[in-house]
């Protein structure tokens, strides 16, 4: 059975970027405004706090994960936090261990943390299916795989970068589906925990070939145009044709990146002929589906 899930954190081709442990004691605080890039943290030892622009202060405490997928400006700080414009103190001990704080005050956070980067020209659509920030108490396997991830980082062993590809796709999926569906902000995740939409979500991305519309898809999921229209709009954040087009287009750009024939992906995404696709793709890409080709190319 397909997992939208799945296909939506494929897609998204997470790469690693940067992995260290931080430790930290006394009064201290870190503060990013220019975030460029998905953001992960578990605490192994202690507490320290976590503010997210615009958000409530979050407690984080020892076997705490916390993923922040899209960019924020955010602080991480002891519990007494240092004043803001204070001159912050950050010692790197050995590569990828850095020391907050006071270096002669008693360690009291311990923490993995780390950046990667989706490399899918369809991110911003994407990313928007996830939660704004996912939070997972005491869930010992994302530990695990954020160390084993820390670990992979700094060694220099066989095939690196493609374990360190399958250990992020894990890790997101794993975050994710440790998330309560029903209570996340609206998105893939809040469709998929709702018993009628779920099936509806899982077609879509099992056959986005077939013939698609609102009415065909409501009376799959067995309600009025109306009750399901509305509804796949609130939980999942979007229009049902507006998330079905966006899927499609998704994986048209995915297929135009390899040798496939546009009359072929045509097919493929659910339409009638290569100029019908190319009218569509146009009209939500900005660019025909050879151009779009051509700057898909590597240089």
């Amino acid at each position: 059975m397909t997992d939208p899930v799945a296909d939506v954190v494929s897609l998204l081709k997470p790469s690693p970027s940067i992995s260290k442990l931080v430790t930290g004691g006394g009064q201290w605080l870190v503060e990013r405004t220019d975030l460029g890039s998905p953001f992960y943290c578990a605490v192994v030892e202690g507490q320290c706090l976590m503010t997210i622009t615009g958000r409530e202060p979050m407690l984080l405490t020892a076997g705490d994960f916390v993923l922040v997928p899209e960019i924020f400006s955010f602080t991480m700080s002891s519990l007494v936090p240092l004043p803001r414009g204070a001159l912050a103190q950050r010692l790197e001990t050995s590569p990828g261990v850095f020391q907050l704080g006071d270096p002669d005050a008693p360690t009291e956070i311990k923490a993995m943390v780390g950046h990667c980067a989706f490399g899918s020209d369809d991110k911003a659509l994407l990313v928007s299916l996830l939660p704004e920030v996912v939070l997972v108490r005491g869930e010992e396997r994302l530990t695990l795989l954020v160390g084993m991830i820390n670990d992979e980082t700094r060694a220099d062993r066989t095939a690196r970068e493609m374990v360190l590809r399958r250990l992020l796709e894990v890790l997101l999926i794993e975050a994710l589906r440790s998330t309560g569906g029903a209570s996340a902000s609206p998105g893939l995740l809040r469709g998929m925990a709702d018993p009628q939409l779920a099936p509806t979500l899982r077609r879509i991305h099992e056959d986005p070939g077939r013939s698609m519309t609102v009415e065909g898809l409501a009376q799959d999921a067995a309600m009025s145009r109306s009750t399901f229209f509305d509804r796949f709009r609130r939980e999942v954040g979007m229009a049902p044709m507006e998330y079905a087009t966006g899927w499609r287009m998704a994986l048209a750009k995915e297929l135009l990146r390899s040798d496939v024939a546009t009359a072929e992906i045509a097919q493929c995404v659910g339409y009638g002929s290569a100029s019908a696709f190319s009218v569509a793709f146009s009209r939500h890409v900005g660019m025909s589906p050879g151009a779009y080709s051509r700057s898909a190319e590597p240089h």
